[in-house]
This record gives C-alpha cells, sequence and structure tokens, in this order.
C-alpha cells in the first residue's frame, strides 16, 4: 500500500496535450486544398537509405499504414498514399505557436518533445474549471493553428499521459486516481507509460503481466529484482506520481548528430569529411546554447547494424569543431579497419557544463592566439546565423552525401530535439 504521507498534500491538476499526426497535420494545416482527409506520410529523411514512415495522418493509418514501416509497404497498402519530406523548420513554428496558446492559462508548462507538453493549472482557476480549460486550449489550437490534439486531464503527469493516448484524434479524458483499478488493472505492464520493453520482461519473469498485479505485487519483491525502482513501478501501478512539472528548460546532456550514408564509406578519407561535418554541426550548437563539453564519443553501425560507441575524454572542456573533429578521427581509426564497412557514424559531445562556468585552460604556446581564433569563429557563427549554415565552409565540408546535408535545418531534426525552445527568448508571466 501507498502511505498516506507519500500523497501530496494538495490536489494537483495537470494535462498533457499531445499533438495527433503531428507532421502531416501541420502539413494539412498549412494547405488544406492538397492534404486535408487525405492518407498521407511524412519520410523520405536524408539520414535512412531506406524510406521509413516517420508519421502519417489517421485516414493512412485507417489503411494500414504505421510508423516505421518502409515506405514501399506503406505504398502496397495504401497506393495513393501521399509521400512528404519533413520540414522541421515548420514544425518547429507551430510548436512554438501552440506552446504559447497554453503558456497563456499557466507558467507551469514542460515540452517533453516538439509536438507534447505538461501544464500545471492547479492555480488557473482564474480561467475556468479544469475541463473547461482544457476544451478551451484544445479549440483554440484548433481554431488558431488547424491543428488536432488530445488532452489528459489528472491529478499528476502519469495519469494526464496515459489519458491522453486514450482518445486520439481530438479527445479529452479525465483519469482519476480512484480510476485507476477499473481503466488500467487489466492491461499488460508495458502500457504503463515509463516502463520498456527490458523491464516489462523482467516483470514477466516475476509472473507479473498485468498493471493491476504489479499494483498489488510485495514491495519487497520489487526492490529486489529493481533495487529503489521497484518502489517506484509499485506507485506508477497505483497512480501515484509526485513529479513537478518543470517550466525551466534544462540544460542538455549530451548534443550529438548521426546520419547514414547512401553507400558504406570504406576509407578512411571519406569518414573524415563525414566526421568533420557532423563536428562542426555539434560544435554550432553548442556555442548557440552556450555550452562546452569534455568528451567525445563516435557511434559507428555496420552493415549488419551492429552498433559500437567510442569514447575520449578531453584535458579541458571546449566548443570548437576541430577538437571535436580530431578526436572523432583518432577514435575511428583506432577501433574501426581501414576498408571495414560503415553504414552510419555519428558524433556526439558529453560532459557539458555551461561556457561561463568552464575555467579557461590556455596553453604555453597558444594562448597569444586563442582570442584571435574566438573572435573568428564569432564572426563565422555570426554569417552563418545571417546567410545560412552553408555561408562559410571549409573545403573539406563540400560534397553532396547526407553529411553535407546536415545543415539543412529545414529537412534535418527529430521531435526530442528542443533547441528552439531553448534558443527562443522566455516569455514574461503576465
Amino acid at each position: 500500500m501507498v502511505h498516506q504521507s507519500q500523497a501530496p498534500r494538495k490536489a494537483r491538476i495537470i494535462l498533457h496535450i499531445d499533438m495527433n499526426a503531428f507532421y502531416c497535420s501541420v502539413h494539412e494545416a498549412v494547405e488544406p486544398h492538397l492534404y486535408k482527409g487525405k492518407p498521407m506520410a511524412v519520410a523520405g529523411s536524408v539520414e535512412l537509405r531506406k524510406g521509413i514512415v516517420v508519421t502519417c495522418s489517421y485516414p493512412a493509418r485507417a489503411r494500414g499504414v504505421r510508423t516505421g514501416m518502409q515506405v514501399r509497404e506503406a505504398m502496397r497498402l495504401c497506393p495513393d498514399l501521399i509521400l512528404l519530406q519533413p520540414d522541421f523548420d515548420l514544425y518547429r513554428r507551430f510548436s512554438l505557436a501552440f506552446l504559447e496558446i497554453v503558456e497563456s492559462y499557466s507558467p507551469l508548462v514542460e515540452a517533453t518533445s516538439i509536438d507534447e507538453c505538461f501544464v500545471d493549472i492547479t492555480g488557473s482557476s482564474q480561467f475556468g474549471e479544469p475541463l473547461e480549460i482544457a476544451e478551451t486550449i484544445q479549440k483554440r489550437i484548433a481554431a488558431e493553428l488547424g491543428l488536432p490534439c488530445s488532452i489528459g486531464v489528472a491529478p499528476n503527469k502519469l495519469l494526464a499521459k496515459m489519458a491522453s493516448d486514450m482518445k486520439k484524434p481530438n479527445g479529452l479524458t479525465v483519469l482519476r486516481i480512484r480510476d485507476v483499478p477499473k481503466v488500467l488493472w487489466d492491461k499488460p505492464c508495458a502500457s504503463l507509460f515509463g516502463i520498456g520493453a527490458k523491464t516489462a520482461e523482467k516483470l514477466k519473469r516475476l509472473q507479473i503481466h498485468t498493471i493491476g498485479e504489479l499494483a498489488t505485487c510485495p514491495e519487497a519483491d520489487l526492490t529486489r529484482m529493481f533495487g529503489v525502482l521497484g518502489v517506484h513501478l509499485k506507485q506508477a501501478a497505483n497512480g501515484i506520481d509526485l513529479s513537478p512539472v518543470t517550466a525551466e528548460r534544462e540544460q542538455s546532456k549530451s548534443v550529438g548528430h548521426t546520419v547514414t550514408l547512401p553507400k558504406d564509406v570504406l576509407s578512411f578519407e571519406d569518414a573524415d569529411r563525414v566526421f568533420l561535418n557532423l563536428s562542426d554541426q555539434v560544435a554550432r550548437r553548442l556555442r548557440r546554447q552556450g555550452l562546452t563539453a569534455s568528451t567525445v564519443q563516435i557511434t559507428v553501425r555496420r552493415p549488419d547494424m551492429v552498433t559500437i560507441t567510442r569514447s575520449f575524454t578531453l584535458q579541458a572542456p571546449t566548443d570548437d569543431a576541430a577538437d571535436f573533429y580530431r578526436e572523432a578521427c583518432r577514435l575511428y581509426r583506432k577501433h574501426w579497419m581501414e576498408g571495414k564497412p560503415a553504414r552510419l557514424l555519428g558524433v556526439t559531445a558529453q560532459n557539458i557544463k555551461a561556457k561561463s562556468e568552464t575555467p579557461i585552460q590556455l596553453d604555453l604556446f597558444e594562448y597569444e592566439k586563442q582570442p584571435k581564433r574566438e573572435k573568428l569563429v564569432e564572426t563565422m557563427d555570426a554569417l552563418r546565423d545571417k546567410f545560412g549554415e552553408s555561408a562559410v565552409l571549409t573545403a573539406g565540408m563540400l560534397g553532396s552525401d547526407p553529411s553535407a546535408r546536415i545543415r539543412d535545418k529545414k529537412r534535418r531534426g527529430t521531435s526530442l530535439q528542443m533547441d528552439h525552445l531553448r534558443d527562443r527568448q522566455p516569455k514574461e508571466e503576465q
């Protein structure tokens, strides 16, 4: 049983807002005469040598098309499927627009991806009752942006997330703690938000198959199997979640890019060019956020999809692409053989700190050049900010493979990349 002292002292009201088929819905909102009510899918990312469906509209889903499906299989199921390339610039603009609507009802908004967020409306009674606020937000997003969304209303983030998934599109679902046994307990453990496939498999080995079985399992058994996570699992199965809605955007734990190439990389020379483009963009993102990194990690995937990572920690934190590039190439030569095929390459900066908190370590023979180098980098960044990522390039960055196209912010991105939120000016509280 969950002790009374573990329950929140004051009942909270949390919404989880999930934009429905977001990428497709954005295209439909912008050009309804082309896409409204039609089966469509966003695919064709330059990172994927085989076309994969990134997301699809509800008419396409009704025909059997699913996220992650190969494009040729999707076209077999739905010959009239409209295929679109992703436009992340467009998605980011709509993401900011829907968050602006949500923030007008509470300052406590936590964006978890480009198309979903939590909002704590406990203190927002001036805008009406909880359901009234949720309905207003849903209607405003539809009227002002032309986008559908599902909203879960609950006393915590866990149940709000579970509720928003229950009815799509345009759903509005209330889920209270007292509803949990009736609504959730007969469902498999894997359907509980936060439980991944590996945890679900471990629970099966304990003969725990449903959320209800997890909720009533002795805490000692779960602690033996999972440690402190066991307590959290039991609480979650009982609908308890005390985590706050955090409005502050957290500092990145790592910044990285990977790219799958149209043909396998065989030579060190070809790999070097890929690492140069990846390192350049990793460093750009760090500098844009005022960050430095101490560790460089490379990712290499073989044609059989086996993936390795190798890393090296530098003597001093840096935001210089040359440092990341040098170490990426060195790690690749140390852990990979010339002529051995690589399908995917990646560079990730780790052990990240704010640049303002990073002590400057100057080389005895380079300290006079350091300020000039930093000034040059600042100037180049300013030119690229104004005229585009390809405005200033080194000769090694030129090429036609996807590592060169990584600079195209219109086509590149993921739903979890949140730089567009960190870059914006925080909205002043009314």
